[in-house]
């Protein structure tokens, strides 16, 4: 496993996603509230992702890119975002 062509693959798509996600929970109500955290905990793990990475330590990198993602795809297939129905980026559909 090359762990360098993994990281630049989903740090790509990570990012790719986190441009496109849209909130669509009506704002003033729990489901928005949630969608902001899901949000939230996205672009921590993503942060946390290329902390690791600088510091050489690839594996817990790609562990938190694919946590940031994961919060991405979660958001997305319950409804919390709009994604324009992408199933390439996402795990919708």
């Amino acid at each position: 496993m090359d762990v360098n062509k993994k990281l630049d693959k989903y740090f790509s798509l990570t990012e790719k996603a986190l441009k496109k996600v849209k909130i669509v929970a009506p704002k003033k109500t729990s489901l928005y509230d949630i969608a902001v955290d899901f949000l939230d905990m996205a672009k921590r793990y993503f942060d946390d992702a290329k902390h690791f990475n600088n510091k050489g330590d690839k594996l817990t990198a790609l562990a938190s890119v694919s946590y940031a993602h994961a919060w991405l795809d979660a958001g997305a297939r319950i409804g919390l975002f709009d994604v324009d129905h992408d199933n390439i980026l996402f795990v919708v559909d």
